[in-house]
């Protein structure tokens, strides 16, 4: 199987000589679904803090198959957003229509799991469901603060709600919703509350009421639950041979920080620091050792095939782990429906 194989992917300074090879995706002569599990591995490197951001490798893994993921993740994953916006009264300078999408932007709190998708041609177009809608009210109105500071001429002291946010937006139950939502706004309300809607002057109002339904970022980029997802192979560094003294310096610089590292020798003579590869992992891949006439035969720079690194930004509705599930079910859905449409073939 080894002999098979094909190398890594070679970054050299004016291309990458066997790109094509990766064009389109070949399995090995002797592909089974036992070799594929030997080899598969799903590895958790890095998950931030506040559960928005999480980095893993799908080891064993064809890229074909790594950027459906990626696809699902932008496109299918459905998620909660504000559809419909019915404006009472709009008195503010901003436009009615740039008002509604940006209140379409809004990321909201709500988990999607728990709607169905809105039906289309059963009712009435603003007829809701509390199974598939959920209702916002957004009211403001700006006055004059007359405790403000004779001396102050900032609009915020000036002025009471000057600025309308997110956090303004309130939610409104339907139906039995404030019975089986019992958390009521802390988990149905607007994700973020600092978000800047418009300003406002005294004597300005706005009044509206919006709906938010189940959609995917395939609709509209509004209902996609990620900010981004990627992935890329994962870098590796050789030294060909020993760098050492100002080359090793220059050597660390022409990568990203934390990849090359300088060792001291035990006799203190800087000649004798010699560089080494620390991480590779997050090399950029720029390749600006090939710009050093002595540096660029020091150095073979290429990528590992089948082993990808694969990066998912949260909006913040749900983790980014909990996100990978759900694309992983919505491919296997796929999988599934076609199955069923090539068996059908013929009957």
């Amino acid at each position: 199987m080894e002999k098979h194989r094909k190398p890594n992917v070679i970054l050299e300074e004016h291309g990458v000589p066997n790109a094509s090879e990766y064009t389109n995706y070949e399995p090995d002569r002797d592909w089974n679904l036992q070799n594929f599990r030997k080899i598969f591995k799903i590895q958790v490197i890095r998950e931030s803090e506040d559960e928005r951001e999480l980095e893993f490798d799908l080891i064993g893994y064809p890229l074909s198959f790594v950027n459906a993921f990626r696809r699902v993740l932008l496109s299918e994953v459905p998620s909660m957003a504000i559809e419909k916006v019915y404006i009472i009264n709009n008195t503010s300078l901003i436009q009615d229509e740039v008002l509604a999408h940006r209140l379409g932007l809004i990321p909201l709190r709500a988990d999607p799991r728990l709607f169905e998708y809105p039906s289309s041609g059963t009712k009435d177009e603003d007829e809701v469901s509390d199974q598939d809608t959920l209702r916002y009210e957004l009211k403001v109105s700006c006055t004059w603060d007359h405790q403000a500071p004779k001396d102050s001429r900032r609009t915020t002291d000036m002025y009471k709600n000057s600025n309308v946010y997110s956090k303004d937006i309130k939610w409104v139950p339907i139906g039995r919703q404030a019975e089986i939502y019992s958390r009521g706004a802390e988990d149905l309300g607007v994700l973020e509350d600092d978000i800047l809607l418009c300003k406002m002057r005294p004597g300005q109002e706005i009044h509206a009421f919006m709906h938010a339904v189940k959609g995917i970022g395939k609709d509209h980029a509004k209902f996609s639950p990620v900010a981004t997802a990627s992935y890329r192979l994962l870098p590796q560094i050789e030294l060909l041979r020993p760098v050492r003294g100002e080359m090793a310096e220059r050597l660390k610089n022409c990568f990203s920080p934390g990849v090359i590292e300088i060792v001291e020798s035990r006799s203190g003579d800087p000649n004798s620091r010699e560089a080494r590869v620390k991480n590779a992992r997050y090399d950029s891949c720029s390749r600006n050792v090939y710009q050093h006439e002595d540096l660029k035969n020091c150095v073979r720079l290429s990528r590992v095939r089948n082993h990808t690194i694969f990066t998912i930004e949260s909006v913040g509705t749900l983790p980014p782990s909990v996100l990978f599930v759900e694309a992983v079910k919505i491919l296997k859905g796929k999988c599934k429906t076609f199955l069923e449409e090539l068996d059908n073939i013929g009957k």
